[in-house]
């Protein structure tokens, strides 16, 4: 896929920061449709006005991803409007920043289970059997899952806890459509460190990990989602620590990632979006 040009992309988490790039890219590219979905209806209202455009149709719609039901009805919605939709961009999430024990169940625990890991399987769910049954199309989807997918950290249990089961889901998913012949449909699984988009403010970044700019990561992604690309790991460091949490003891793992690199202590500073 050299653009997306014609295509019809659907964005979580589209009224501000990196959903809000991907849409302006989705308008750039002349996308025939774009539909964006967030829980903020003030911001999504802005963005629809600022990315207004002739040769993209705009559609927004105030959806709660953790609602299956309602995600269910919003897709119906996009079926009967559009006919289906060509690229997903799973951008939605949430995060909790204290101790397991401080979170608390209902609002923390089931809220960012629901909206970083549930949430884009249901979306997911709901529009691939159109994209399954046509088979001279070319489908995306695209999880913006997270460098906590992959390697553990304090201050950020359930957060990880999500964003493995999102990577896992995701990256089987890859493989299902592969092994069942529906090669049309592509999958990438984005696993970032830190993205500067407020978030996470108060963060600290890592040795030769840097806090991203949400312009750079979303170029990468963007990039890596046309050609089909299987896995994006953003920075290089990202690679390297995975690797050497395979390879080595844990107790020698646990010391470099904590006392060379400062992965363990990134957290202590974090205030979130206000």
């Amino acid at each position: 896929m050299k653009t997306v040009k014609g295509k019809r992309i659907l964005i979580t988490g589209a009224a501000m920061g990196m959903g809000k790039i991907y849409a302006e890219l989705s308008v750039q590219e002349n996308a025939s449709a774009l539909v964006l979905w967030d829980v903020n209806s003030k911001a999504l209202f802005l963005t629809a006005k600022e990315l207004k455009s002739d040769s993209t149709k705009i559609f927004t719609d105030v959806v709660d991803i953790s609602d299956r039901e309602k995600v269910r009805n919003a897709v119906s919605k996009i079926d009967s409007q559009l006919g289906g939709i060509d690229i997903i961009i799973n951008n939605a999430g949430i995060v909790r920043g204290k101790y397991f024990w401080e979170h608390d169940p209902k609002s923390d625990i089931e809220a960012t289970m629901a909206v970083n890991a549930l949430g884009p399987m249901y979306l997911t769910r709901f529009l691939l059997p159109k994209m399954l049954s046509d088979k001279s199309g070319e489908f995306r989807i695209v999880n913006i899952s997270s460098a906590a997918g992959l390697i553990s950290n304090p201050k950020m249990s359930v957060y990880c806890a999500s964003k493995w089961a999102e990577t896992g889901w995701s990256d089987s998913l890859r493989l299902e459509l592969v092994q069942a012949c529906y090669g049309h449909v592509k999958v990438t699984t984005v696993n970032p460190a830190y993205i500067s988009t407020g978030m996470f403010e108060g963060v600290k970044g890592m040795l030769f990990t840097p806090i991203l700019t949400p312009e750079y990561v979303t170029s990468k992604v963007w990039e890596a989602m046309k050609k089909g690309k299987p896995r994006l790991l953003l920075p290089w460091t990202i690679y390297l620590s995975n690797a050497l949490r395979g390879i080595l003891p844990i107790s020698v793992f646990d010391w470099i990632a904590d006392n060379i690199f400062g992965v363990y202590k990134t957290m202590e500073g974090f205030k979130g979006r206000s």
